[in-house]
């Protein structure tokens, strides 16, 4: 059997605001914008550069509760890891792009790690994992 995760909704206020972060900032990749009608929505789906694998389906808030786990969805935790291959190379494009980190680049047993969050303040790791790590090897990069 082979299963694996396609997309993780991030709940997002606007569409458009979601775009000019993750894409004008973060330079994930525009994958599929598509009109929904029926539902009146769109399917916005973003991936980071040269990745192969989980995509972030940038979900907007239909009604009064979604909207209130916009920039909270994991509780004030860090929410997602986006895995790098030159941490330095991304923390100082990020920096230099507006991206707010709210926890230093420190290095650990795993790697090199450093918390920033997005633009509605859901909290993100950016790291660089140990050669030896074993997501090293797993979650390859391309």
């Amino acid at each position: 059997m082979k299963q694996s995760i396609v997309h993780i909704a991030l709940v997002v206020r606007d569409y458009d605001e979601a775009l000019d972060f993750f894409v004008g900032k973060l330079n994930f990749e525009l994958i599929e914008d598509t009109y929904q009608p029926e539902q009146d929505k769109r399917w916005v789906v973003v991936t980071p550069p040269g990745s192969n694998g989980v995509t972030l389906l940038l979900a907007k808030a239909s009604n009064p509760r979604q909207e209130a786990f916009i920039g909270d969805q994991a509780g004030g935790r860090v929410f997602l890891f986006l895995k790098t291959d030159d941490f330095w190379r991304d923390y100082n494009s990020m920096k230099s792009a507006g991206i707010d980190f709210v926890r230093d680049p420190k290095e650990e047993v795993y790697g090199t790690v450093a918390v920033f969050e997005d633009l509605y303040g859901n909290r993100w790791d950016l790291v660089q994992f140990a050669e030896d790590h074993a997501l090293s090897d797993r979650l390859k990069i391309g």
